[in-house]
């Protein structure tokens, strides 16, 4: 087994080739003048397993294809067998024709991914589960909530609290979480006018007095969640905690974290965000390194990655 790293998230690569005692493999990975991407292995690969790191993150277009090059270059290089791990899976949001016309692009990219010579894929809390089956690999759909679950136990210990949906499509994350804590369920009822927009038209379930635990997958220009906390707050809410998979964070969205009513916002490292939050306060980020980790070593021996989350 090897481990190759693209350039979105190295950060994260580090860490779970030290988690793994296995270093990564010699590449070099550069842009040309016309901003053509070029990648060379510089080590012998023949016969080997090799994991290759890279989520299609901001700029989301030069990561994919960086991705995909990456796989042609180890799959011509002779690697026995090449899994994509992407902690992020860019595009995800587009799983579906929502009005007519237009494409859908989480199709389009597991395509390109499978066509370029991937075997497998494995990434972290997929916006929709059935992109799984965009696939004609196997994929392996990993989960934050026993990580958030952890922090909550160590960190909100005794405290009243209810899982949170910042809207109905969330609900099974928010009921996962909840099943883990064994608490209650509320749903903040959103409507979308525009892309990018959103409005709270009600909340479903009894909030007030309480610790809101709000948990959703993605967290993009911020407008969703914090108009959630700001009405769970009105609603009497004592305070709202955010925990997000994977921090997008485009535009002017650390800025209304930082002014809104959220006590805190927790996100993981699927998206390397260092430079950008590292001045802000009320943001945290734990790590997925751990988890993926062991995904790649229960992948690469054989063995259940499933049991993982039991």
């Amino acid at each position: 087994m090897k481990l190759l790293t693209g350039n979105s998230n190295k950060n994260l690569s580090i860490k779970i080739s030290k988690y793994l005692k296995s270093k990564l493999v010699n590449s070099n990975i550069k842009n040309f003048a016309d901003g053509e991407i070029y990648i060379e292995i510089n080590e012998n690969i023949r016969g080997n397993s090799i994991f290759i790191i890279q989520s299609i993150s901001s700029p989301a277009n030069d990561n994919l294809m960086e991705l995909l090059i990456c796989i042609d270059a180890l799959k011509r290089s002779s690697a026995k067998n090449i899994t994509a791990v992407i902690p992020y899976f860019g595009y995800a949001r587009q799983d579906r024709k929502v009005v007519p016309r237009t494409s859908i692009s989480a199709k389009l990219v597991s395509n390109l991914i499978t066509k370029a010579g991937a075997d497998r894929v494995v990434t972290v809390d997929l916006h929709a589960g059935q992109i799984q089956g965009f696939f004609d690999i196997p994929v392996d759909n990993l989960f934050s909530t026993p990580i958030f679950a952890r922090h909550i136990k160590k960190n909100l210990k005794g405290k009243n609290m209810i899982c949170v949906a910042p809207d109905v499509g969330g609900t099974q994350r928010a009921r996962a979480l909840g099943k883990i804590l064994d608490i209650g369920l509320a749903i903040v009822d959103k409507r979308r006018p525009a892309p990018g927009k959103s409005r709270v038209m009600n909340i479903i379930g009894n909030v007030k007095n309480k610790t809101c635990i709000l948990v959703d997958d993605i967290i993009d220009s911020g407008g969703t969640i914090v108009n959630a906390a700001n009405e769970l707050i009105t609603k009497g809410a004592k305070e709202v905690h955010v925990y997000v998979s994977h921090g997008v964070l485009s535009g002017s969205a650390i800025d209304k974290i930082k002014k809104s009513k959220i006590k805190k916002l927790v996100i993981t490292d699927t998206i390397d965000n260092h430079e950008k939050i590292k001045k802000v306060r009320n943001i945290e980020v734990l790590s997925i390194s751990g988890l993926m980790g062991e995904a790649i070593k229960r992948i690469s021996n054989s063995t259940s990655v499933s049991d993982l989350f039991k």
